[in-house]
């Protein structure tokens, strides 16, 4: 070694947690996650979903309850999606614009309860309560028909702005959707709810434990309208589109497997980048937590600064209570 040259030692940055912790270039936050909460009707009681171990559908009092946990922890936004009774769905998916349809009422339940205090994000889409099970309107040839269910994307975002939204989330990945969501809005004087764009949603098989959690009716696959898994420059084009159409903030779903794809869209967006850590990425390190495998904590946060550091501003995760709750622990 030379002496007259400087001892070069990075590891001296890593010589103690605080040192780590002081020099850390990326830091998460809990106001950076996002909570998807599953409203479901036709139960008396909370009922966990077998396939996500800690997520639950809950009722409307049991969501009040779980949303107060998540804000204690200061969590400030949370995702709702709608369990519709089987007996609700049709081929139009007509309980998802309904005033008194369990997502609409449980947009309204949390926003009397919270105010302006918790963000109230609703997922725009049919999947729910088709019958089908597609998030949209099949025409002659069983082909999700784009326009025809734009017009119901519009009535239901409306709906859910009526109960009390602050965010809509359209992630039914039609062309044109964004755009004719914020005409609607903005006819009908809901100027002020913003439009979280699913821009970058891929046909996913990481997807399988959510379609549990909402009862799926879905026979066959969504790859006719959400993107192919081999796709780069596609989503790139999708997140421009969605921005020019009037997007407030724009998303990649799946998040790890597409981490990529999440660094590029941040680099070229002007609009917050929001990414969803989905079902079956979520479950995969609590099975593998559940086996002894690995330590789910510490891998749970690890795939959450992965996704942060690869360039999400807000992260969607069913673990955003208990990564908050270790966040705020370790201050």
């Amino acid at each position: 070694m030379n002496p007259n040259r400087p001892t070069i030692r990075p590891r001296r940055l890593r010589s103690t947690a605080t040192m780590r912790q002081m020099v850390a270039e990326t830091v998460l936050r809990p106001a950076d996650l996002i909570l998807p909460m599953f409203v479901a009707d036709g139960i008396s009681d909370k009922r966990e979903i077998a396939s996500m171990p800690g997520v639950y559908q809950h009722t409307i009092d049991s969501l009040l309850y779980a949303v107060e946990d998540a804000a204690k922890e200061s969590i400030t936004c949370i995702d709702l999606f709608g369990v519709p009774r089987d007996s609700d769905k049709d081929e139009r998916g007509s309980a998802a614009w309904d005033p008194e349809g369990i997502l609409n009422r449980g947009i309204a339940a949390v926003r009397e309860r919270f105010g302006d205090d918790i963000l109230v994000m609703a997922d725009t889409c049919l999947d729910e309560f088709t019958s089908h099970g597609h998030c949209g309107l099949l025409d002659a040839h069983g082909a999700v028909a784009n326009d025809a269910t734009i017009a119901c994307y519009q009535d239901m975002a409306v709906s859910q702005a009526a109960a009390g939204a602050h965010i809509v989330s359209p992630s039914g990945m039609m062309d044109g959707q964004v755009a004719a969501i914020r005409q609607a809005l903005d006819e009908s004087n809901y100027t002020d709810v913003a439009i979280m764009a699913y821009s970058a949603k891929y046909a996913s098989a990481f997807f399988g434990p959510f379609r549990d959690a909402v009862g799926s009716s879905l026979q066959g696959d969504r790859r006719t309208y959400q993107q192919d898994p081999a796709n780069f420059r596609e989503s790139l084009r999708e997140v421009a589109l969605d921005i020019e159409e009037g997007a407030d903030f724009v998303m990649v779903k799946p998040a790890l497997a597409y981490l990529d794809v999440l660094h590029a869209v941040k680099d070229i967006s002007p609009v917050p980048v929001a990414a969803y850590h989905v079902s079956g990425e979520y479950v995969m390190i609590k099975a593998a937590a559940a086996n002894g495998w690995i330590d789910g904590d510490a891998a749970m946060m690890e795939a959450l600064v992965s996704i942060k550091r690869a360039g999400a501003d807000q992260i969607l995760t069913y673990a955003a209570v208990d990564i908050a709750r270790k966040l705020n622990n370790a201050r």
